[in-house]
Parts: structure tokens; sequence; C-alpha cells
């Protein structure tokens, strides 16, 4: 359809939802409806909302508030006047395909979003074993059968929710694409003896398409063909072919890079660095498909399957590079333990933001987080810490008025989440393109920890009625300020969160010798 035809026949359906307005009988039904939904729903690129789910709300809604529902195509009708330009899509396996409102999700802060996540919990007890395994088909996959891998054993333990994937992939950014690689750069070193440059070719486009099916599989949270994408690529047990992993797959990569030049390029440095740095833009990528704002809440399930996936990420990984060269798999599992690490950390922070959210929208609890707060000696707290981490007293007062002020101003979540990001721009702006803005960083990333346990110290110690909502709000501000500063670190030096994190020169003893440091100033 011409854009200009669909742009008339949405004009044309708005006039008619305002004349319908104007009717005395009709203007209440309509306002209300009209409210409901921008309560609810909002627009969003990369994501969809079945047509059937959104009506079925609609009914619930009804029923509750007593009203006498309209039929779907008017439902349609009205949907399609409030949220402008929204277009549908048939989505799902052949055969069982639905019709999707492309561009719609539910909003955040809806109680749609827990009616949501217990119909799917219902929904999965309810299935026999064998559907829970169910797999949506990845076309890019060599060796599947129906989007499973063939021969996949059930029951291994790890959440499979891609069932549910049209439902869980509002939360998720499907919209982002892998970054392009660079070219393996070969540092002026020889090739090794037997390998030539269509060798190294060969394994630079054929670990793109590996890189590019991992992502493939982890839009649609396939989690488990991850491993079996692993076992491909890296040929594991050749000699014995699986079912997971046929012969034919095998055979077609064998034809492109014979395992034995797999194997010698697995101790070539620029090799070892090209997937290094490859693995890191990759593994960064997914961190954001899988949690693309730390702060907005995800279904408990969701969360549960990533964090089940990073617990058997390493594990995958060294068994499927069984028989490759050390050093290759050091560089890999390097990776991939910050990557589990970042996952693990980014639920945990989105899990304590959705408790919080509870406290900072209790004005009853925020009144005596204020009472208890202006009991709190600063003055000895700041004697106390200054003599470890020497923080300013003007910094720190400045900090406590705001801190204050804000907790009063009763802000939300997000609105906090501002406050501290000003803090750390604030605080950093002295080191901003020096060399020493990495350090300095992790330096004050260790004084707020500090300087917030001596806090809640002198909450706990007098006895402070509110102290459950400190500790959960310090637990909280923490982990996120830790977020804040590794992106600010990464940004500073050019790589991504996830090449930092897996840095070597983050050992405790590094950090020791920096305080050291410090304190000699």
């Amino acid at each position: 359809v011409p854009s200009n035809c669909r742009h008339r026949a949405q004009g044309t359906l708005q006039k008619k939802v305002i004349v319908a307005l104007k009717k005395p009988s009709n203007r209440c039904w309509v306002s209300l409806k009209v409210q409901w939904l921008l309560d609810n729903y909002e627009t969003a690129e990369g994501v969809s909302l079945p047509r059937s789910t959104l009506y079925c709300h609609y009914l619930l809604h009804c029923q509750e508030q007593k009203l006498e529902p309209v039929n779907a195509a008017s439902f349609g009708k009205l949907i399609r006047s409030v949220f402008m330009g929204l277009r549908t899509r048939r989505l799902g396996t052949r055969g069982n395909s639905k019709y999707h409102y492309y561009g719609l999700r539910i909003k955040a802060n809806s109680p749609l979003l827990r009616l949501m996540e217990d119909q799917q919990h219902l929904a999965m007890r309810q299935q026999p074993f064998s559907q829970k395994q169910r797999l949506k088909p990845i076309q890019k996959m060599e060796g599947m059968t129906n989007g499973a891998a063939v021969g996949q054993q059930p029951g291994s333990g790890l959440s499979d929710i891609s069932a549910q994937v049209q439902q869980y992939q509002q939360f998720l950014d499907a919209s982002r694409t892998l970054s392009e690689f660079s070219e393996i750069d070969l540092q002026g070193k020889p090739l090794p003896d037997g390998i030539g440059a269509e060798d190294v070719k060969a394994f630079q486009l054929l670990y793109r398409e590996h890189c590019e099916a991992i992502v493939d599989v982890m839009i649609n949270l396939q989690f488990t063909l991850v491993e079996t994408l692993w076992k491909t690529f890296w040929r594991y047990n050749l000699n014995q072919p699986s079912e997971a992993t046929p012969i034919a797959v095998h055979d077609e990569a064998e034809k492109r890079l014979p395992k034995n030049c797999l194997v010698i390029l697995s101790k070539y440095e620029p090799v070892l660095k090209w997937t290094k740095d490859c693995d890191n833009m990759l593994y960064q990528g997914l961190v954001e498909i899988l949690i693309p704002d730390v702060l907005r809440p995800i279904p408990s399930a969701l969360t549960q399957a990533i964090r089940n996936f990073a617990k058997s990420l390493e594990s995958w990984l060294t068994n499927a590079m069984m028989n490759i060269p050390e050093e290759m798999v050091r560089v890999k599992v390097a990776a991939a333990s910050a990557f589990a690490q970042t996952l693990r950390r980014y639920t945990s922070l989105n899990h304590l933001a959705q408790a919080a959210r509870a406290v900072l929208q209790n004005t009853a609890q925020i009144n005596q987080m204020l009472s208890d707060l202006n009991r709190v000696d600063f003055a000895n707290v700041q004697e106390q810490a200054s003599w470890v981490c020497r923080c300013e007293d003007r910094v720190v007062q400045r900090l406590e008025q705001d801190f204050k002020l804000t907790l009063q101003q009763q802000n939300s979540l997000e609105q906090w989440a501002v406050w501290l990001d000003g803090v750390v721009t604030q605080v950093l702006k002295p080191h901003q393109g020096s060399s020493s803005f990495p350090k300095a960083a992790k330096l004050f990333l260790l004084k707020w920890s500090f300087y917030s346990s001596m806090v809640i110290r002198d909450l706990t110690l007098r006895s402070a009625a509110s102290f459950g909502s400190f500790h959960l709000i310090r637990l909280l501000y923490d982990e996120y300020m830790y977020y804040l500063i590794e992106h600010r670190v990464a940004q500073a030096k050019g790589e991504t969160p996830i090449a930092v994190m897996g840095e070597v020169g983050a050992a405790p003893s590094t950090l020791h010798r920096e305080i050291s440091e410090q304190r000699a100033l």
C-alpha cells in the first residue's frame, strides 16, 4: 500500500474516532478505552505483540470494570487510531503463525506484564516436556532440523523459553545486528608452515558466520544451541560425528578449512588477537540484545533463563574445545567468562532495581528514611572516611545535600539513575581525556563503596527503623555505580565494557597498589 494512501486511511480513521467522541453516548466509552491503551502500551522499534493477546487483555479489563466489550474489529480500529503508523505482521512458524502488532509493546510499569508472565508460566507447566524443547527454525544454522538440534537431549536443566520468544522479545533489542569485524592483521609475522593466505581468509569468513549464527539463536532465546554451534565450529569429536553435529556439517567445514589448519591457526598470534577482539565485540552486542536497559523490568522467567545460560557458558565452551590448542582456549574462555560475569551482574542489578522501585514509591518509607538520615552524624562519618579515602569535605557535603533533596522529592528510579550519572561526571571531570582516567574512576568506586558502608554502619548502630530500605538502596546504588564506571572506563580506553572486564589487570593486587599510590599523594 503506498504511504500516502496509508496516511489518508489513518487520517480518516482518526476523524471517525473524533466524531465518535463528540457523541455523548460514545464519549465515555472511547475515552476510557483510549486512556487504558495509553496507560498500558507504548510504541517502540523492533518489538511486536500478538493481536489476540492485546484483545484478550482488553476483554479482561472490560470484565474487571464491568464494561460491555466491542468486537475485535472495532477494537483494532481504535488501536490504529491511538497508535499511528502501527503495522500488522504475521509471525510464527508455518501452521502456527499469528497476527502481531509490529512496533507495540506493554509499558514497563503496566500490571499486564505480571499477567503475561503468569500466563507463560502456566502454559509451560501444561505443555508436554517434548513441546517445551521446541525451537524456532534458524535458516543459517547447519545440522539443525525443524529449528532444534538433532538429537538434542531433553532434561539438560537449562530453562528453554524459546517457545515464548514472541512474548519475551519485547524485552530484548532484537533489532541489533553484529558489528563489522576488521581484517586479520598479520603484524608482519610469517604464516605458519602449511598455512596459506587463503586459510587465514577461510578462518575469518567461517568465524564471522559462526558469530552471526550465535546472534541469531540468542535473539530467539535458544540458549542451548550455543553449545552446538561451538562444537560445530571447533570440530568437536570430528572422528565420531554425533547426531547433534552430523558428518555433512563437518564435511562442509573441512572443505573450507581442514581441522589441521584450524589447529595450527589456533596457535598463531595474529589470529588469537583477532579472535579476542571479535569475541569482545560479539559478547558486548549480545549483552545489549539481552539486557538493553538494566533498569527496565524483566520477567523473572527470562532473568532466570539468562542466569542459567551464564552458569553453563564456560563448561560448554571448554568441552567443545577439547582438542584445540591451549592458547586459543585461554583467549576464548577469558572472553566468555567476562560475558557470563556481566550477564550475572546485570541481571542482579535489574533484580535490585525492581525491588528498590517499591521502596522509592512508598511515601511512608521515604519519610522514615529522611528522618533516620537526618540523625546520622555525617561529620563523624567524614572524619573516619577521610583517613582511608581522602574524600574532600566540599564534595561530600554537596553529595549529602543532593542525596537528601533527591530523596525528599520522591524521585523515580530513573531520576535517581540520572543523579548518579551526574555524580560520576562531576567527580571524574578533572581526569577527562587523561591517561589517569581509568585509575581515578576505579579509585572513586572504592571511595563511594567505603563511604556508603560507613553511613550504613551509623544507621545500624542507631537501630534505624528504615535500615532495611537503606540497605537495599545502597546495594542498588553501589551496583549501578559499578555499571556506570565500567562504561566510562571502557569509553575512555576506546574498548567495549566486556573487554575492560576481561582484562587480567583488574586483579585485587593491582587495586591494592593503586590505593597505596593514592594514599602517598
